[in-house]
């Protein structure tokens, strides 16, 4: 199945959190009932908070920011200018390799950071994408995911800090872990990265490592399979 990509806006056309989710859960209903091909949303958004599932009171805002309640796993993160979103709205093969899904969207995170001399790695029991510490800098987070499996089809994604600031993470608990910080290719790099320079990277990782976990989504087996008992929901934070 070819993979279709949307640009939606990269600055100074900062798309809306909200608006993209009203977006989002359109085409997911289109493409869990075979009306529509499943698209890959790629953009950079306004600023804006956002608390998953398990964020606790504690990780909020310290300044009392507005933060904007989601249906995808994890805790509390931001999104903003500079950082890149990908928001794969796909079916996926075997509704119950939600692990293999993350790892494969792990997968084209770490080999995009390392086509700039990042070496960026999992972390046994945490979330994200992280590059390792070395003793004197604690290990630091280049890339959240975040996702929700409905009907055997998926939203929400994945975010990776290009050239944003990292500043408003002052404000929260990111992702609820205490321990760590965070880092963009800039930071890591030396060199300003913008969203739009690594799209096309991006692409070619979606198209090389995502498709083997597609699976179909015409019509008709669309009603097959329309059950909720037989596709779950499953929330992810990674």
């Amino acid at each position: 199945m070819p993979l279709q990509f949307r640009p939606l806006g990269f600055a100074p056309d900062f798309v809306d959190y909200r608006q993209c989710w009203d977006l989002q859960r359109t085409i997911h209903r289109e493409v869990s009932s075979g009306e529509r091909e499943p698209e890959v949303l790629l953009l950079e958004h306004a600023p804006v908070y956002t608390a998953g599932k398990r964020t606790e009171p504690e990780d909020l805002p310290i300044d009392g920011t507005p933060v904007v309640d989601v249906d995808r796993g994890g805790k509390i993160t931001w999104h903003g200018p500079g950082q890149l979103v990908a928001y794969p709205i796909v079916p996926l093969a075997d509704k119950s390799a939600v692990k293999d899904y993350v790892w494969r969207l792990e997968e084209i995170l770490i080999r995009v950071v390392a086509q700039y001399g990042i070496d960026a790695v999992r972390v046994d029991g945490r979330a994200g994408v992280w590059v390792l510490g070395d003793g004197i800098q604690q290990d630091r987070k280049i890339a959240a995911i975040g996702i929700r499996v409905l009907r055997g089809v998926t939203l929400h994604g994945f975010a990776l800090n290009c050239s944003n600031s990292l500043d408003p993470y002052g404000n929260i608990i990111p992702c609820g872990i205490t321990d760590a910080s965070v880092t963009s290719i800039s930071a890591e790099s030396g060199r300003p990265v913008a969203p739009s320079d690594v799209l096309d990277i991006v692409r070619r990782e979606f198209d090389s490592i995502l498709p083997p976990a597609l699976g179909d989504r015409t019509p008709a087996t669309a009603a097959a399979g329309s059950s909720p008992a037989q596709h779950p929901t499953h929330g992810v934070n990674a």
